[in-house]
């Protein structure tokens, strides 16, 4: 078996763009300033054998990916801007968990961090050029059985 990222991304990505929130859904880390309005990109962040899930011959393993989303922070009125990445956030977790097997693609979206960090966000600012963003930063891990073989 291989590690399949486009399909895993792809999932989680049309969770994002199904729930109507975003201008853009990105699946990738953006190196310039993503543009206005919220925006939502996803990439690889980890990938950790993990051993209590694993056998003899094969190894089960976390991928950990960064989801964040992204809305300038002088977006009028600024009082708002914290509630629209708040509700943003609180729609993707409610996907993620909705769905924690991806379309039946992993074993789970590790929700309470049995193998490490659990689903998670912490809220931040990030600046590219001129433009500061509120941004929230999302731990999506997910469980992937059986994925390499071991052999001698």
């Amino acid at each position: 078996m291989a590690l399949d990222l486009t399909t895993y991304r792809s999932v989680a990505l049309s969770h994002a763009q199904s729930l109507g929130l975003f201008e853009q859904v990105l699946g990738h880390e953006p190196v310039s300033a993503p543009g206005s309005g919220l925006i939502y990109a996803l990439w690889v962040k980890r990938i950790t054998p993990i051993p209590a899930r694993s056998g003899l011959n094969s190894v089960s393993t976390r991928l950990e990916l960064t989801g964040r989303v992204f809305l300038p922070a002088d977006t009028e009125p600024q009082d708002d801007v914290d509630v629209a990445v708040t509700g943003a956030v609180d729609g993707l977790l409610n996907a993620y968990s909705g769905d924690f097997q991806l379309g039946g693609n992993v074993a789970n979206v590790d929700l309470l961090g049995m193998h490490g960090a659990p689903l998670d966000t912490e809220f931040g600012y990030t600046r590219f050029d001129s433009t500061t963003y509120r941004v929230a930063t999302l731990t999506l891990p997910l469980i992937v059985n059986d994925l390499w073989t071991e052999a001698p």
